[in-house]
């Protein structure tokens, strides 16, 4: 478990990052009426940005080079 974190920091990190920033988004802006998939629950909200987030974060990370 601690080898995969020292190996995907960068993408790990996003996901905790994005799960923040879905949550956050989803008190501040949320939608009130229910009718949106994503934002109008606080799960789906959390769940989107985690995904997005270690989708974003897993382009920094390098690649190890085999020869």
């Amino acid at each position: 478990m601690i080898s995969f974190l020292k190996k995907n920091i960068i993408p790990v990190a996003g996901v905790v990052a994005g799960a923040i920033g879905g949550y956050v988004y989803w008190k501040f802006i949320g939608c009130e009426s229910g009718a949106c998939a994503i934002t109008s629950k606080p799960v789906n909200s959390t769940v989107y940005g985690a995904v997005m987030g270690g989708l974003l974060f897993s382009i920094f990370q390098r690649k190890k080079e085999t020869i």
